[in-house]
């Protein structure tokens, strides 16, 4: 990446991330991401100010959230006078809309901006039938009384069930859970190693709320002080008695066992987060210290569907490009936060950067990318702690990273982020 302007990360915000159903099931997207912006605002003193740029979005979307970003600026203690546009890369949203900001910062033609994302499983659209639809679109169409009749008379009583929203890839019919477990048995990813990184994240983000890590990136949100997802006591044997919720069927045709459970599982979950960018000459104007600068990012995608490989595997391809682009090794990084979609898949992830013949034949490389130390892994918690917003939690990861780096006084992190459709995003931050 060839950038005129550094781009810095000056900052971030989110509200607590909530379960599913929970405490934030009146909450609309637009309620959220304005919430996580005005926080942010307040906390930087932002008010009234222009930005060049709101890149944000959500993977759950109503037909009313069409302008969802723009609305929320408009709704926001931001100038009306900024721009905004929405980004939708599934759970790799908010570090693509980070992406679009950064580049553009970085080709000189804006100065600021955010970046951010939101979603809510609790109010997730549903959709008509499909024959409903469009017998409802001729009504809309039809010039006679007797025309509107037979429209009416011709809708079926299954014709007025809503479609529930499907998570399933829609070439495969299989949940984003079901394919990791297909990945997981064949990398041979064990349960025990699943719930070991579970517990592990749930330690951390806990640590990291009760040293007050969070003060100046978290904002309270409709009473809620705290990631609800977090469980600070569990531990191993509290996860061992989890029934399997994925690959059972996948693991009876292979004479294997199932390994996912909801405890070594992302849970539906509602929040939103921000994160603000900058080129050094609007952090100096606005008195802002950057936490750390966006050096380069990558994105890559895999065919899932005929091609064999994982559905969540397409950051093991993107992040070598980015390695040799940037003259850098596997092991060259002082923190790693990969996206905890499952634990199987952060699991399988690193088994196949250390494996050869996953290197050699698969990604085209000499060999093997090698293992990385664990203990620099996801080391403030991360989504199974925290829970997963699709479309929040890139900006979460990208403001936790900056953070954890100026707090180390300097470094660089590697940041992947798994997504739906067979894609994934991946960055590097230094400071």
């Amino acid at each position: 990446m060839t950038n005129t302007s550094r781009v810095a990360v000056l900052g971030g915000n989110r509200i607590p991330f909530a379960r599913s159903n929970k405490q934030y099931s009146k909450a609309s997207n637009q309620d959220m991401l304005t919430a996580a912006i005005d926080g942010l605002v307040a906390r930087y003193g932002l008010q009234d100010e222009r930005l060049d740029l709101v890149a944000a979005g959500a993977v759950l979307k109503h037909s009313r959230d069409f302008n969802l970003t723009r609305e929320c600026v408009l709704g926001s203690a931001l100038s009306s006078n900024t721009p905004a546009l929405d980004v939708q890369q599934a759970c790799g949203t908010s570090l693509a809309a980070a992406v679009a900001v950064s580049d553009a910062i970085a080709q000189g033609r804006i100065d600021s901006g955010l970046a951010g994302g939101t979603d809510t499983a609790s109010d997730a659209p549903l959709a008509l039938n499909d024959q409903m639809r469009r017998t409802l679109l001729d009504l809309t169409r039809a010039k006679t009384v007797g025309q509107r009749a037979r429209l009416v008379g011709s809708l079926r009583p299954d014709q007025l069930v809503p479609e529930q929203p499907q998570n399933a890839e829609p070439r495969t019919g299989l949940s984003m859970g079901e394919h990791a477990a297909i990945t997981a048995r064949q990398f041979g990813i064990t349960r025990e190693a699943q719930d070991e990184l579970a517990v592990a994240s749930h330690h951390r983000l806990h640590e990291a709320w009760e040293s007050g890590f969070f003060d100046d990136l978290v904002t309270s949100y409709l009473g809620v002080q705290r990631d609800t997802n977090l469980r600070p006591d569990t531990d191993i044997d509290k996860l061992a008695k989890l029934k399997p919720v994925f690959g059972k069927r996948d693991a009876d045709q292979h004479g294997a066992q199932a390994t996912m459970t909801a405890g070594n599982s992302t849970p539906l979950t509602d929040g939103a987060s921000v994160a603000l960018l900058g080129n050094e000459d609007f952090a100096q104007r606005h008195n802002l210290e950057p936490l750390a600068y966006l050096v380069d990012t990558e994105t890559a995608a895999v065919d899932f569907v005929h091609g064999g490989e994982g559905l969540l595997m397409a950051p093991t391809h993107a992040v070598p490009r980015l390695l040799e682009r940037n003259n850098l090794t596997l092991q060259d990084f002082d923190y790693y936060e990969i996206h905890e979609a499952f634990a199987s898949q952060v699991l399988a992830t690193l088994s196949a950067w250390e494996d050869d013949t996953y290197c050699r034949d698969v990604l085209g490389l000499d060999g093997a990318l090698g293992s990385i130390d664990r203990d620099k892994l996801n080391v403030t918690g991360s989504s199974l702690a925290a829970g997963h917003p699709f479309a929040a939690t890139g900006t979460r990861i990208l403001a936790t990273a900056a953070k954890q780096l100026k707090e180390a006084g300097g470094g660089r992190t590697l940041i992947s982020i798994c997504a739906a459709g067979g894609q994934g995003i991946t960055a590097i931050l230094e400071r």
